[in-house]
Parts: structure tokens; C-alpha cells; sequence
């Protein structure tokens, strides 16, 4: 550890730190996972406000976690990661337990952002605590413990939100976080030790972190109204070209301070410029294509909510099993070789669904393989994207790196949902299903894109190194 907190240190077990590290951040993807189960569940609890404007329920919670993700690592090295993860585990099942009393969708969209903060603290805490507590010889096998929490999480998710949702309401997705989080805040403050930087470093710029914020809300706002207002409307250009101005001073200050929001000259090196892009492109697609596809077997298929739960389940797990050996296999051969076919693999599954999707339900001959074919894709890129994202960086970047990776997934996420939202628009029982033809075409389109920035990257890692190996070992969708 780097430091102790004051008075004699208790004997601490590094297993203890990752289960408890693990089931925090179980919680917080679980959260994720749920919430796009219960989405329609959450508009029918609000029936006079627009499917664009409940959007914003999902929109403002991965907005807030991108822009916070990078100062809330920054405040754990220096305020001390124990704590910080403790404050962040009180802040998120506070949020939960007032999401789910929420009167009103305003409310409730703002309470997501505090729920936002409070995972912003939890992840990267979560994280530094399990690095901590092991040799560099054991980080790898810990790590992997800590991400899979993420990848269970996920093949969890659909099935346990379908029975919240069926059995009570919407509200239960929050509510379900507050046993867990009870249960880590317990352990925590008894098993976690305390750790923080040896020598304080400065905190990010904070008006870094108000522009990048402005700039991902105006631009997703743009873009999730564009149905009602009108693309080439004046207040649909205004709005967009006002998130690219504020983008445009982000990117000139972050470039400028010597501590920056996001620090955005380590897309200097070519590999981690190109990863980062294929991290955007398929973050976009992967969100995207959970979103559209939960809708899509709600509204055309007219599935009940557990049964469409359940439809969404085996891609999960075919993440879960498989992301562990393609990750050995990408600390041999290099993520590249993994990265180009699993994108188009992804692209693969898009065109599937959609040829093969139609107004009738078809899960075994249709929505099952195609399914299968992008939870391939899925095992194949996203956990190799932030080992990609960082390998061409000197060790003492690594954090950084990691940092702005995760930060782009959040940016991927939030265009992902904006754009699947504009695409439907205004989504009736006779037009749905040719709606969703757009959806699909952009999971192609994100897939192909992938494939294309790989290309870029270098055919083998240029070292094997315990901190990158741990990174990929760790990322999760």
C-alpha cells in the first residue's frame, strides 16, 4: 500500500478487498444492466413525458459519469481510496433509494446524476484498492476477479430486472441497490484498508469538468430532440453547433492548463489514438443494440417484460465465458489480432438482425444467433479495448490512460442511447418495426468501424506487462 491510515494497521486479506471491491461494482453495472430492462416500465409511470424526454433517465447518468470519472480517481489517490469509496458507496444507494421515490421525471433524471457521482467514486476506488493490496505478480489474476463482477452483472441484469419490474414496479431497480450497497458499506468499513499517493499531485482542471459536461449535454440534446424539433431546424443546429463550440474550448483549455480535465496529448501516441476511436465507435454500437433490442421485443414482438429479460440474457453470457480465454489470447498475439475480426463479427450480428428481424416473433431462428454472433463480437473487442488504449504509454501514464478510456466508453454510451432515440422517434405499433432498421444498420456501421481503427494498432503488445494485462483482464461492457 502507499500509505496507512493513522494508528497500527490491521492485518489485511487481499481477497477480502477484491470481494468487497467486487460486489460494489457488481452493483453499479447491475444498476446499468437493469435500468434499460425497466425503461419502459419507468415511461408508462410518466405517460405525458416524451420518449426522448425519459431518455434523459439513461443520458444524464453516463453524461455525469464521463465528465466525473477522472477527478473522482484524483480525489481517491489523494483523499484516500477507502474513503472515497466509502463516500461513493453512501452516495449511490442514497441516489437509488431516491430515484425510486422519485414524483416526477425531472427529479428523477437529476437523482441520476447523483447516482452518476457516486459510481464515479466507486469504480476507480474500487480498483486502486484491489492494485493496492497485491503484488504486480498477482494483479492480473485479481483484476479479472474484480471485472468479472462487471461481465455477471451483465448476463444478470435483463433476467433480475424483468422480475423486479414484473413483480413491483420500476422503483425496485433502485430499491434492489440497497441491500447490496448496505452489505459493501458494512464489509467495507471493516475489511478495507486505507491507501492514498505518496506525494499529493494537483487536482483536475474544474472548469475542464463544467466544459466537457456543457458540451456531451448540448450535443446529446441535439441529437435526442432531433425528431421533435426537426434536423435542419434552427434550434436542432443551434443547440448542436453550441456543443461544438463548448467542445472546441474544452479540447483548446484542456491543452492549455498543465492539469487538465482529460489529459488529451496522450492521443499524441498513434495507438492509443486509434483505440480510443474504435473504444467510441464500439461503445456507441454496444449500447446502442441492448437499448433497441429491449424495445424492440416490447414493442413489435409484444414480449412481457421477463420474457424480453430473458431474449437478452444469452449474449451476456457468452461475454462472461469467453472474455477470460480471449484474454489470454491477446496477451500472446496482440489485442489487434482479436480486435478486426471481432469487430466485423459485430457488424456480422447487426446484419442479422437486420435481414432476418421481423413483425413476428422469431427468437429461435433470428434474434437467438444473431444473439450469438455479436456476443462473440462483444468478447472479442470490449475487454481488449483498454489494455489497447494504454499499451503504447509509458508506465507512469497508465492510470491517465485508463482513466480517459473509461471516460470515451461513458461518451460512446451517451451517443449511443441519443442516437438509437433518434432514429425511432416517435414509435407507433404499424411503424415500428421498420424504425428499428436504422438502429441496425448503425450496429454495421459501429462494428465495421471498429474493425477499420484496429487496423491501426500494432500485430503484437510491445511488452507484457502485469498493470496492462490487469486492464484488459478488467475492462467490461
Amino acid at each position: 500500500m502507499d500509505a496507512h491510515a493513522a494508528g497500527a494497521p490491521r492485518p489485511v486479506s487481499p481477497w477480502a478487498v477484491v470481494a468487497v471491491a467486487s460486489l460494489a461494482v457488481f452493483m453499479v453495472f447491475l444498476d446499468a444492466q437493469v435500468l434499460f430492462v425497466a425503461f419502459d416500465d419507468m415511461r408508462s409511470s410518466f405517460p405525458s413525458v416524451s420518449f426522448a424526454t425519459m431518455s434523459w433517465t439513461l443520458s444524464a447518468y453516463t453524461i455525469a459519469l464521463a465528465a466525473a470519472l477522472v477527478p473522482a480517481g484524483r480525489m481517491a489517490d489523494r483523499f484516500g481510496r477507502r474513503r472515497v469509496f466509502l463516500v461513493g458507496l453512501v452516495a449511490f444507494t442514497l441516489a437509488s433509494v431516491l430515484c425510486a421515490l422519485a414524483p416526477s421525471a425531472a427529479l428523477l433524471v437529476a437523482l441520476r446524476v447523483l447516482q452518476a457521482l457516486g459510481a464515479a467514486a466507486l469504480v476507480p476506488a474500487s480498483l486502486a484498492l484491489v492494485l493496492s493490496v497485491f503484488p504486480p505478480a498477482r494483479v492480473p489474476v485479481a483484476v479479472a476477479v474484480w471485472g468479472a463482477s462487471g461481465a455477471l452483472a451483465a448476463a444478470a441484469g435483463p433476467a433480475l430486472g424483468a422480475l423486479l419490474v414484473q413483480t413491483w414496479d420500476w422503483r425496485a431497480a433502485f430499491l434492489v441497490n440497497v441491500p447490496v450497497g448496505a452489505l459493501a458499506l458494512v464489509l467495507g468499513a471493516r475489511l478495507l484498508p486505507e491507501s492514498r499517493e505518496a506525494a499529493r499531485a494537483r487536482f483536475p482542471d474544474p472548469l475542464g469538468i463544467v466544459l466537457l459536461a456543457g458540451a456531451l449535454t448540448l450535443l446529446a440534446l441535439g441529437i435526442v430532440q432531433s425528431d421533435p424539433w426537426g434536423w435542419a431546424s434552427p434550434t436542432t443546429l443551434g443547440v448542436l453547433a453550441g456543443g461544438l463550440v463548448v467542445l472546441a474550448v474544452f479540447v483548446r483549455r484542456t491543452l492549455a492548463v498543465p492539469h487538465p480535465a482529460l489529459d488529451l496529448t496522450i492521443f499524441a501516441t498513434p495507438s492509443v489514438r486509434w483505440a480510443n476511436i474504435a473504444t467510441a465507435a464500439f461503445t456507441i454500437g454496444f449500447t446502442a443494440m441492448f437499448f433497441a433490442l429491449v424495445q424492440f421485443t416490447l414493442a413489435v414482438w409484444h414480449y412481457g417484460i421477463v420474457r424480453a429479460g430473458m431474449a437478452m440474457m444469452p449474449g451476456p453470457v457468452v461475454v462472461m465465458a469467453l472474455a477470460p480465454v480471449f484474454g489470454r489470447v491477446a496477451a500472446r498475439h496482440g489485442q489487434r489480432a482479436l480486435l478486426v475480426p471481432g469487430g466485423l463479427l459485430y457488424a456480422g450480428g447487426g446484419l442479422l438482425l437486420l435481414t432476418g428481424l421481423g413483425d413476428r416473433p422469431a427468437y429461435l431462428t433470428e434474434l437467438l444467433p444473431a444473439s450469438l454472433v455479436t456476443g462473440l463480437g462483444v468478447a472479442l473487442v470490449l475487454p481488449q479495448l483498454t489494455s489497447a488504449a494504454v499499451q503504447g504509454l509509458p508506465r507512469d501514464d497508465f492510470a491517465a490512460g485508463a482513466a480517459v478510456n473509461q471516460a470515451i466508453r461513458q461518451l460512446g454510451a451517451t451517443f449511443g442511447v441519443a442516437l438509437t432515440v433518434a432514429i425511432l422517434g416517435t414509435v407507433t405499433p404499424t411503424t415500428a418495426a421498420g424504425d428499428f432498421h436504422g438502429v441496425w444498420v448503425m450496429l454495421v456501421v459501429c462494428g465495421v468501424l471498429t474493425s477499420a481503427a484496429a487496423l491501426a494498432l500494432p500485430r503484437r503488445r510491445a511488452a507484457h506487462d502485469p498493470v496492462t494485462t490487469a486492464l484488459q483482464a478488467g475492462a467490461q461492457p
